[in-house]
């Protein structure tokens, strides 16, 4: 083999030396994105609970304050205790089937 012929081998091999590097570097960053989605995924899981329960214990705290004449909003404590009832006739009813 030439000269020429070992320089083009090991350019060739220098090239494939780096390519393979950055294809390490690139798996490794990969994986901490992966890591850090799944992170984010549970915070955003956690952040949406917290806010559903916080709905809903505004809802008890207006229909409460309705109910003790605080929140001026009796009729929307009593719609809103009618809808209640509703529902549990509903659950009743499909229990008794």
């Amino acid at each position: 083999m030439s000269v020429q012929g070992f320089e083009e081998l090991n350019l060739l091999n220098k090239k494939l030396e780096e390519l393979f590097d950055r294809y390490k570097d690139l798996k490794i960053k990969i994986r901490d994105l992966r890591n850090e989605n799944d992170i984010l995924k549970r915070y955003i899981e956690e952040r949406d609970n917290k806010i559903t329960e916080l709905e809903s214990k505004y809802e008890r705290i207006k229909i409460s304050g309705a109910l003790t004449g605080n929140g001026g909003g009796a009729d929307e404590a009593k719609g809103r205790i009618n809808e209640l009832v509703r529902e549990i006739d509903r659950c009743v009813a499909l229990l008794n089937r």
